[in-house]
């Protein structure tokens, strides 16, 4: 499955259990672990994976995502890093009875593993990140979302502090490689490939119980 920019998305099967209130994202990786290993206990909601470029309405959105599933779960985690929230997705946490989200800044960090993410901080300081999903919707979430389609001659201006553009890939496929090279060179960076899989985000879900 793949989820567009603007859409939520619900993947239920148990109306009790488990809910992951996640990033939509995400929503492809998720659901390919819930499936692979038959977690039956858990449940997802995504909110809007354009939201990527507008992190201010994370915070709250998760909230109302919390307050609607309380009392129908046992246990609610939440699939987003801080992701660019300054710190209030983590208020907005604490003040909803100490929710528990998945650890690190953002998802490059969690796919790659937050201690290689940390380890390679000085090496990949200048990194554009891709995951499946960005290489994907490259167009509609980066060209299109900044401005760039309307003006070429700002990727200088928006990318111009960066080097390399690295992919980190999933459950990639020629054309999702493919992409991240396009959007590489779109972007004039030196592409860089690197296979991390799911990353924390498995190791997170595991212990979801």
């Amino acid at each position: 499955m793949e989820l567009g920019p603007a859409e939520t998305y619900d993947f239920k099967r148990t109306g009790g259990g488990v809910l992951l209130i996640a990033c939509g994202a995400l929503a492809r990786e998720i659901v390919q672990l819930i499936e692979l290993n038959n977690w039956r206990h858990i449940d997802v909601t995504c909110l809007p994976a354009k939201w990527h470029n507008t992190p201010d309405l994370i915070p709250e959105g998760v909230r109302g995502k919390i307050r609607e599933a309380k009392g129908k779960y046992e246990k609610i985690y939440v699939l987003y890093a801080d992701c660019g929230t300054g710190g209030l997705l983590d208020k907005v946490l604490e003040e909803e009875g100490g929710v528990e989200r998945i650890g690190g800044p953002h998802c490059y960090s969690f796919f790659a593993g937050n201690a290689v993410f940390e380890a390679r901080g000085e090496d990949d300081m200048r990194a554009f990140f891709l995951t499946d999903y960005l290489a994907q919707h490259f167009d509609k979430l980066i060209w299109e979302g900044f401005g760039i389609d309307r003006r070429p001659d700002m990727v200088s201006f928006v990318f111009g502090n960066y080097e390399k553009l690295i992919y980190l890939a999933q459950a990639p496929t020629e054309e999702l490689k493919e992409k991240a090279q396009a959007a590489a060179k779109k972007l004039n960076l030196t592409y860089e490939y690197r296979e991390t899989g799911y990353g924390d985000l498995e190791t997170f879900m595991r212990s979801a119980r």
